[in-house]
């Protein structure tokens, strides 16, 4: 780590102060963690498997979780009564956002990529959100034109402290249920999550963890940047996965994971599909961008897991019954 950067990093009483803003809030809760499942997961080999399961949040995902300590300390540091929160998403941070918004009866706008389905861009209506749609590679600068030219407050989708501490939440639950895992494995996208699981378990488990974080081929922002030294931002991302695809990584995030992350293991559109069959076959159902890091444990991706307890955060459950449909007859 460079000279400096420690001061970047989430401390483990920002995390534990945004757990107690979360549930007072009433908008966030404590979501199952289903210990010992190794025995419906029998391709996973042999480890202990536990998973958590933030497919069951309030609003379909763990992104709530970073939205409610980050909107909770925005609304104490800014006037809302005169100016308009934006932000950008494909997906679930967006709903996260509005849900927020809805429940605070404040006004907001979503910057959303003009390929989103559109039965995201009407949820987000219905909620109260203006919606403006853009191509993905100018998502940031029209963000930029809404706060210059209109004075909106841009509230960042994953490159957030607020965001990190309030992910964190996450991993605390798992130590508060007595579970205190040896290798924890969790989707990356931005890097938000696996940034604020990652520093969670490390501050405050009582032995050694092992974080793994698990991109899409076609969109391995994170893969890149871990390699090059730095955040990187790609011209071209593309995955099933679409919450696991933004154009850059969070320099934040970055630094979390450099300081906490083990590795980056990369799965396949063809492994995102048949993990997603295979929850839904046992009764879970997660989106693809919610199946990254099953999959890599599903194909023992991850290195030296056996006999191992082996955590895996399965995200989001944000899928529609027509997408579902579409997607979930795969032939494996």
């Amino acid at each position: 780590m460079k000279e400096g950067d420690q001061e970047t990093l989430v401390t483990l009483t920002q995390i534990k102060e945004a757990g107690e803003r979360l549930y007072k809030s009433g908008m966030v809760v404590r979501t199952p963690v289903i210990k010992d499942v190794q025995a419906m997961f029998p391709e996973a080999g042999d480890i202990r498997l536990h998973l958590k399961l933030e497919n069951m949040q309030t609003t379909g995902s763990f992104k709530i979780r970073g939205v409610v300590n980050q909107l909770e300390e925005v609304s104490k540091a800014t006037d809302l009564s005169e100016r308009m929160l934006v932000t950008m998403s494909a997906g679930n941070y967006g709903k996260a956002f509005a849900y927020y918004l809805q429940k605070c009866g404040l006004p907001g706008t979503c910057v959303m990529p003009i390929t989103v389905p559109d039965n995201r861009v009407t949820l987000l209506k219905g909620m109260g959100m203006k919606v403006e749609q853009t191509p993905s590679a100018e998502l940031q600068s029209t963000v930029d034109r809404l706060v210059s030219d209109k004075g909106h407050v841009f509230c960042h989708p994953f490159d957030d402290i607020r965001l990190i501490a309030g992910y964190g939440s996450c991993a605390m639950e798992v130590l508060q249920e007595g579970l205190e895992p040896d290798v924890v494995v969790v989707c990356c996208g931005g890097g938000g999550l696996v940034s604020g699981v990652a520093a969670a378990f490390h501050l405050a488990s009582t032995k050694p963890v092992r974080v793994y974080a698990v991109e899409p081929e076609g969109s391995n922002t994170m893969w890149e940047s871990m390699r090059a030294g730095h955040a990187v931002t790609k011209t071209s991302v593309k995955s099933v996965a679409a919450g696991l695809s933004p154009p850059y990584a969070g320099k934040l995030c970055y630094a979390h994971c450099r300081q906490y992350v083990e590795e980056v293991i990369l799965v396949s559109e063809k492994e995102i599909l048949q993990c997603m069959h295979a929850l839904f076959a046992r009764g879970i159902k997660a989106e693809p961008s919610g199946c990254a890091a099953m999959a890599a444990i599903l194909n023992q991706r991850v290195p030296d897991v056996e006999g191992k307890d082996v955590l895996v955060v399965i995200t989001g459950g944000n899928v529609s019954a027509e997408e579902l449909c579409m997607l979930l007859p795969l032939k494996t």
